[in-house]
């Protein structure tokens, strides 16, 4: 257990280590749980020096506390991959690769800070840290004018976490349990179901402006467009910071992850393994890496784009979801098996909740502020997916029980989703190169171009009879 300085005690006992705090956890902080393993310090309680003791034992619970600390040498790789100037496709695969036990530990050194403050504190550091990767990658989008990149990761995370994360998680659930009925609580699933819908509604209404708008003037549809997505997004987040109050203060037992009584999880433990400035400074360090590497991947997207033959849409809207958020589905993904389907729902209900009602809107907001023109119409097509999606899924956790066949109707989506974005050859090259300030995603183009799917069909049609 790591030394306590005074002020973190109360009563004789450390602040935030009691029982609330246990019954306090979320289901992020349970999954992620499941990939984590108890460090051995027996080794490092011998060395006599005790800045260095202490040193020692953080650097083993942070870098060698997780089963995927197999992929941390793929940071320093990617760095002396960027400095010698390798090749971009081997860039962007050792960075990813790299993001992926970041984005674990990231949720690890937000629970142990959690054990310090309270389950409140916690919580609210957890809400706006659990999706930081996505965040950052997108800042960093921003800055080089790659809106298209930002609207395809994030729009991904949200498909990634309805129909691949859930979906694995009822279908193998419900193959491993397939002779005992897996029973859910709704309340929690109706209340992110709610959101994401009002969230859906925010995305449909600037696609549908511009064809409700019978001005013939490009440039004025679209400032009514930017105006329009920016209003919605201040909504936005005006509905999640009341989601916080509603999961934080008013109705905290609705989110309250279940106990994993078959203890073997290491979380199960009631006292923090490292101090609170420890992790506060192991958590700023691990944010900085982030940055870095999310920087890498922004910067060689189009090179691993053109070297494998795989359109820059699908490697967002597929690759870098599962690869950076690999640790949290691996965990719901367990826990499913175990029949904890509230702990799986609540992984990829609450992920898909927080990018897109308020990792979505802040983006908008933020581009609005460094003077990009960033809106919330992600055209028809991705639109379209996201729609799907969401309704698929609100009405596969409408009964409360689940069974594999939900599970697989949800994957077969994603697959065919994926595979739409794998044959689709849009290339944001365009959009990338222009300079800040320009329009956000295709503005100059006319609503014959925005039904490009339709156009196809009609001229394979016109082909096949001969004209």
């Amino acid at each position: 257990m790591a030394s306590q300085e005074p002020w973190q005690m109360e009563n004789g006992n450390l602040k935030g280590s009691s029982k609330e705090v246990k019954h306090g956890r979320t289901a992020h902080n349970m999954s992620s749980s499941s990939l984590r393993k108890k460090s051995d310090l027996s080794l490092v309680n011998k060395v006599p020096c005790g800045l260095v003791r202490q040193l020692l034992a953080n650097l083993q619970e942070v870098i060698l506390g997780t089963k995927l600390s197999v992929l941390f040498p793929a940071i320093p790789l990617a760095i002396v991959a960027q400095f010698f100037g390798f090749a971009g496709p081997w860039i962007f695969g050792l960075s990813l690769l790299g993001l992926t036990p970041l984005a674990e530990r990231l949720g690890f050194l937000t629970e142990q800070i959690a054990y310090y403050t309270g389950p409140t504190v916690g919580g609210l550091l957890n809400a706006t840290c659990g999706n930081a990767t996505e965040l950052i990658i997108a800042i960093f989008a921003m800055s080089q004018n790659k809106i298209l990149v930002v609207k395809y990761s994030l729009l991904g995370s949200v498909l990634s976490n309805l129909l691949l994360v859930l979906g694995t998680s009822l279908f193998c659930g419900g193959i491993y349990n397939l002779r005992q009925e897996q029973k859910y609580d709704r309340k929690q699933a109706d209340v992110n179901s709610l959101l994401l819908l009002l969230g859906l509604l925010c995305h449909t209404l600037p696609l549908l402006f511009r064809y409700a708008e019978n001005s013939g003037d490009v440039a004025l549809i679209a400032d009514s467009t930017l105006s329009l997505s920016r209003a919605a997004s201040i909504v936005m987040l005006v509905a999640y910071l009341a989601y916080l109050v509603f999961q934080l203060w008013t109705h905290t037992q609705l989110f309250e992850a279940q106990e994993d009584g078959d203890g073997d999880t290491v979380s199960s433990d009631d006292e923090p393994v490292i101090g609170f400035w420890s992790s506060a400074v192991w958590l700023i360090v691990m944010t900085a890496i982030i940055a870095l590497l999310s920087e890498f991947v922004v910067g060689t997207i189009e090179v691993a784009s053109e070297s494998w033959g795989i359109s820059v849409s699908f490697i967002s809207i597929i690759l870098l979801p599962i690869v950076g958020n690999a640790a949290e589905h691996a965990g719901a993904v367990i826990f499913a098996f175990k029949n904890k389907l509230d702990i799986s729902l609540g992984v990829a209900l609450g992920s898909a909740t927080q990018i897109a009602m308020f990792v979505v809107p802040l983006c908008v907001l933020v581009a609005w502020i460094m003077g990009i023109k960033m809106d919330l119409d992600f055209s028809l097509l991705e639109t379209s997916s996201l729609a799907v999606s969401i309704i698929v899924t609100a009405f596969t956790l409408q009964d409360g029980s689940s069974h594999y066949m939900k599970g697989l109707v949800l994957l077969l989506c994603y697959v065919v989703i994926g595979a739409c974005f794998f044959v689709s050859k849009t290339t944001p090259t365009k959009e990338m190169a222009s300079p800040r300030g320009s329009s956000c995603q295709l503005k100059e183009s006319s609503v014959l171009n925005r039904l490009w799917p339709f156009r196809v069909i009609y001229d394979l049609l016109m082909k096949k009879a001969g004209f």
